[in-house]
């Protein structure tokens, strides 16, 4: 009996050992220097009572895709322009890459009102993520790069920009309203590029915001950390099996820089602007649901949870919600 139990701990620490070596070769190496600004960044926002369970933040992200507005046709595969769009279509990928970050700027400081990932309802995948602008804001180039092509695409990103940068990455910035930039100028990080827009396939005013190696749509999440303006290491490695995952996206630390960033652009805007911004944010203290409403939808163009407007109206996620009818948002 003495030795079977000791037999069982054995394969029991062998087995855990194994597990905590592969997870080490899958974990990301940051430089001192960055985790620690990093750590302090997410250890200022981190809210032990709020925490929400990964359960519940899949369920939210579900909801979120289900309901969204159809995804905007991939313009590498799909759009009127696609031959001049995508080069890389005949070119061998590798199977890794490390790829330099560190000198990057954020295109936008706006929230995401999207974050990227497939819909189901619509079997397709939305290849980017969204950022909330106004019209007429200004939009960056967040690495050092040349502009490989601005146009126009009537059925997805409307007026948009690629930028081929000198780390290998691209980027794509979609749904302008006015380009800063021509094909083939150098540009720095941080450079105005282009004016925010709401053109194209959009509903509302928002950066449609992409990062591409070799044509391949890395999930934007997996190397800018938005909730906190940065990026999560200094460099990111590419493979072609978790380009697609992102890194800490968490929604409520992006509904909680929402918040902050809506009050910081009332701040900003002088009288009369902010004036009429100020009535809008009170307007938007209350919601009027309309025809094809859903809870997510509703909770994300508004920076709030699902499990706040629930709350605050004495509402259930499965509930059923009828046009005309008032929700308090606040």
């Amino acid at each position: 009996m003495k030795f079977t139990i000791q037999k069982q701990i054995s394969l029991f620490l062998l087995s855990a050992a194994g597990f905590c070596i592969a997870a080490d070769a899958q974990s990301y190496r940051l430089p001192g220097a960055h985790t620690d600004e990093h750590r302090d960044l997410i250890a200022a926002q981190e809210n032990i009572d709020n925490r929400i369970k990964v359960e519940n933040t899949q369920q939210f992200l579900d909801n979120l895709f289900k309901e969204e507005e159809e995804p905007e046709l991939d313009i590498y595969t799909e759009g009127w322009n696609s031959k001049l769009v995508n080069p890389y279509s005949s070119i061998d990928v590798p199977d890794s890459k490390v790829i330099d970050v560190s000198n990057f700027v954020m295109p936008h400081p706006g929230y995401v009102t999207s974050p990227y990932g497939y819909r189901r309802r619509f079997r397709r995948q939305h290849k980017g993520v969204d950022l909330k602008v106004h019209i007429g804001d200004t939009i960056r180039a967040a690495f050092d790069g040349k502009v490989r092509l601005t146009n126009f695409e009537r059925r997805g990103y409307g007026y948009y920009v690629i930028v081929r940068h000198t780390n290998d990455l691209e980027t794509v910035y979609g749904h302008l309203s006015k380009f800063l930039v021509e094909p083939d100028q150098y540009v720095k990080a941080g450079d105005p590029i282009a004016l925010g827009g709401n053109t194209g396939r959009s509903t509302g005013p928002h950066l449609h915001f992409e990062t591409r190696y070799m044509g391949y749509p890395i999930n934007p999440s997996a190397i800018f950390d938005f909730a906190n303006q940065t990026v999560h290491t200094d460099t990111y490695t590419f493979t072609k099996k978790t380009y697609q995952q992102a890194r800490n996206y968490d929604p409520a630390a992006n509904s909680e820089y929402a918040k902050a960033y809506q009050a910081e652009y009332l701040k900003n805007h002088p009288q009369p602007e902010r004036a009429t911004a100020v009535r809008s944010a009170k307007q938007h203290n209350t919601y009027t649901v309309r025809k094809g409403d859903s809870l997510s939808r509703i909770a994300s163009r508004n920076g709030v949870s699902v499990k706040q407007i629930c709350r605050l109206n004495g509402l259930k996620t499965t509930s059923t919600l009828r046009p005309g009818q008032r929700l308090k948002l606040r």
